[in-house]
């Protein structure tokens, strides 16, 4: 017999286990979640808002050398690594006890320890008690995968050491080619590294607008940065505190760290999945779920990186809410994972949602497209050689805009508001039909009004 009954049992203590909880626990539930870490889970302790605070530290050097042309003259400045990962420490503590904070003010508990499926009720902590869950919500999130083993892998850091290293390397070494591996990339170049990004593909950014793939290469190389792609790292060897690389290509790179940024996989091991039945979806390695986040075991689910459906952080948190509002709110409520805007904190910025340009094409038969790419106000008197781009995709048989894509500063916060837009199906006539607010680069989105491109898909006969 368990020691503990619970209605709900949740596995992990991130944005969407948190979430989950705390809203079962307003309806009554009796709610345990355990946590092996610590509360906050890959975004608040190692993802987005420790990167995030990293970023604004990189942008400092490139505000200093716009300030000469706005008449400021300032001396010289100097970094210190180690006051901002400490500073960094102190904010993440702070949000890791809020998030504690929270939970418990709820009425959930909290248990720092790890749990495993002993059957599919049944689950079995790291102090050796046993619960007996009504149901069970898996939020273990994903861990960081860097791919096949070669020579010398032992060396690489990955997205959870970064945040730790005890100096700046002057020289760094990532391979990836997505969100993680070029905002890190952008950020050691901003503090002063010297960086090489390792891509296998042909382009980085896999999955994103062409023109966007193509824009933050060109404004990332413009920085410094060296973007290697069609290669891969195939092995490493380790001098003392530095480190060669070999690639693919036949290629070496002398650095201090090499960081791999390969992919992320859900965290299913361990848990003891195939004692309580729980499926994994053979695509893509997550755990199986509907469209409630149910798994073929009915009491329990899954929610967030642990599904490998749609990996960000207010993916998982409104999937929390909404398996809580469907099963201890009566309300069943199915998220909806289409047109979810979403932001690369590289330098410069990428903000996007909706379809790709490539995307309409393959399902509408008639697509405009409305691009522009220019240097902003700023970058006049600052002497920046830094370009904007701005995109929207039209269906052009009903004038509804598809995807926005932005590529400059702020992106991130801008495409939050256009979200909207796309997300209510607005058409190009009432982006038209905005008044501008002038000057700001934001106003080409309401301006651009002779299509730079017109596609039509001819039938098949």
């Amino acid at each position: 017999m368990a020691d503990i009954d619970v209605d709900l049992f949740v596995i992990g203590g991130g944005s969407g286990g948190v979430r989950a909880a705390r809203i079962a626990a307003g309806y009554g539930a009796n709610v345990m979640v355990a946590e092996e870490y610590r509360m906050g889970g890959t975004c608040v302790i190692r993802g987005c808002v420790p990167k995030k605070l990293m970023v604004y530290a990189s942008h400092v050097r490139r505000e200093l050398d716009d300030a000469a042309g706005f008449g400021w003259t300032i001396p010289e400045a100097t970094f210190d690594w180690a006051t901002l990962i400490a500073n960094k420490d102190k904010e993440i503590a702070r949000l890791e006890a809020a998030y504690t904070f929270n939970v418990e003010k709820s009425g959930a508990r909290i248990v720092k320890t790890r749990a495993v499926f002993e059957d599919a009720n049944t689950l079995r902590l790291g102090t050796g008690e046993r619960v007996n869950a009504k149901h069970v919500l898996i939020a273990t999130g994903g861990t960081p995968n860097h791919g096949d083993p070669f020579p010398g892998i032992e060396h690489v850091i990955s997205s959870n050491e970064v945040f730790h290293l005890r100096e700046l390397p002057k020289r760094i070494v990532i391979q990836g080619g997505g969100y993680i591996a070029l905002e890190f990339a952008c950020i050691f170049a901003g503090l002063g590294s010297d960086v090489t990004v390792i891509y296998r593909g042909d382009n980085i950014l896999r999955g994103f607008d062409e023109d966007v793939r193509r824009h933050v290469r060109k404004e990332m190389e413009k920085s410094g940065i060296t973007v290697l792609t069609g290669c891969i790292v195939t092995k490493i060897d380790k001098h003392g505190e530095t480190f060669t690389t070999h690639l693919s290509s036949g290629a070496s790179i002398a650095s201090d760290q090499v960081m791999f940024a390969v992919g992320r996989h859900p965290n299913v091991k361990g848990l003891g999945l195939e004692k309580a039945g729980v499926a994994i979806n053979p695509v893509n390695g997550g755990i199986a779920v509907d469209g409630f986040s149910q798994t073929n075991v009915p009491h329990i689910y899954a929610v967030g990186d642990i599904t490998h459906r749609i990996n960000l952080t207010p993916v998982a948190i409104r999937e929390g809410h909404a398996f809580a509002d469907s099963v201890f709110g009566k309300r069943p409520t199915r998220v909806d994972h289409d047109d979810i805007p979403t932001a690369v904190f590289t330098q410069p910025e990428v903000g996007t949602v909706g379809l790709t340009e490539a995307q309409a094409l393959a399902r509408y038969t008639h697509v405009d497209i409305y691009k522009t790419d220019f240097r902003s106000l700023k970058a006049t008197v600052s002497g920046s050689e830094s370009r904007i781009m701005m995109k929207l995709v039209v269906d052009a048989s009903t004038d509804r805009v598809l995807g926005c894509h932005i590529v400059g500063p702020e992106a991130g916060e801008l495409i939050q508001i256009v979200g909207i837009a796309v997300k209510m199906k607005a058409t190009k006539a009432d982006f038209d039909a905005t008044m501008a607010v002038h000057p700001t680069g934001a106003e080409e989105l309401v301006t651009m009004r002779a299509p730079t491109a017109r596609h039509v898909r001819q039938a098949a006969e």
